[in-house]
């Protein structure tokens, strides 16, 4: 009888593509059930990880986005050689990403052709962006034999969700229960190319409470100042402003339980398609054809104008038109109209 093989995959930075890899850990164990998969992450995505019953653990990575990290990278190496790893599946395209894979000497090494890894990758594959032009289809493709046709249908993230913990949560940061809650995510740490107008969100706040919701900011401690100006801006009861006050998966809880989330394309819209709310996306400088939100309870805003995607931090013809051009109507109507299917 032959051992179930351990796979370890070398996981992303951002918290998007770390949700949308969820799509990959469900089919390796589609194919190999019996199979151990084990994810080397960032310290913040291990909470995360737990939420996703296909990943048997999380090894915490020590090092910070960005860090070569040569020491830590070789001791993460020296402790992980001993389980006996069958393959690596490196999802970064970075030379750093391939470097405790190649240090653990784990035999197959799988990723795509990216910064001069050659010897650390010893499974290259050719990235053709026609073919795989998602991100998820990229991350699926490594979990795949070498030209093997893509399967008809992916399944698509799913995080759980700690409804219990979820109420308790509510309770604490006095959110009320006599209203249907719509959350907000108005911030992009990409950049500012990627963030609807703070003004937009604020008038968007202010019709939803008089349409009879509550309004949840969610998002991290970076953007507080953001969530700070838009509660004001609103000036309306029944708008709360969470953004630092929870964590990642304390976020996603809330998200399940708002049931709608208008969102910029950011972390926080993959995950709240993967808990399951309907998701109104807002896109400017990227593409929802890149990074869609990989849920059908979806509605997209996207004005794809001529000079759209072009994926810049900050808009380089200086007129912000991709996100400018989007109203408050059109927002307003899609969050109402998600809500009452809700």
């Amino acid at each position: 009888m032959s051992r179930a093989r351990k796979i370890l995959i070398v996981g992303p930075a951002w918290v998007g593509d770390m949700v949308m890899a969820h799509t990959l850990y469900r089919l390796l164990k589609e194919r190999e059930p019996a199979a151990a998969l084990h994810v080397l992450a960032p310290t913040w995505s291990l909470p995360l990880l737990a939420r996703m019953p296909e990943v048997d653990s999380a090894i915490e990575l020590g090092v910070t986005h960005g860090e070569l990290g040569l020491r830590a990278r070789l001791a993460t190496a020296r402790r992980l050689s001993p389980v006996g790893f069958d393959q690596a599946i490196v999802l970064p395209r970075s030379l750093k990403a391939a470097l405790v894979p190649f240090f653990a000497r784990i035999p197959v090494r799988t990723g795509f052709r990216g910064e001069w890894r050659y010897g650390l990758i010893n499974d290259m594959r050719a990235l053709d962006p026609e073919r795989l032009d998602r991100t998820v289809l990229k991350f699926a493709a490594l979990g795949l034999a070498r030209d093997e046709r893509m399967p008809d249908a992916l399944s698509e993230p799913s995080l759980a969700v700690d409804r219990r913990a979820a109420e308790a949560l509510a309770a604490r940061l006095g959110l009320p229960r006599d209203r249907p809650a719509v959350a907000l995510v108005p911030g992009a740490e990409y950049g500012p190319a990627k963030r609807w107008p703070a003004q937009r969100y604020a008038e968007l706040a202010g019709r939803l409470v008089a349409a009879g919701m509550a309004v949840w900011l969610l998002g991290s401690a970076r953007e507080a100042p953001l969530a700070a100006q838009i509660r004001r801006q609103a000036g309306a009861e029944h708008v709360y402003d969470l953004c630092g006050r929870t964590t990642l998966t304390e976020a996603a809880d809330l998200l399940a339980s708002a049931g709608v989330a208008v969102t910029n394309d950011s972390g926080l819209m993959h995950v709240a398609a993967a808990v399951g709310a309907h998701v109104v996306a807002i896109y400017g400088s990227s593409s929802p054809h890149f990074t869609p939100p990989l849920t059908a309870r979806k509605t997209v805003v996207y004005r794809g104008l001529a000079c759209s995607p072009c994926f810049a931090r900050e808009c380089p013809l200086s007129h912000l038109d991709c996100l400018n051009g989007i109203g408050v109507d059109g927002v307003l109507d899609a969050a109402l109209a998600a809500r009452a299917k809700t």
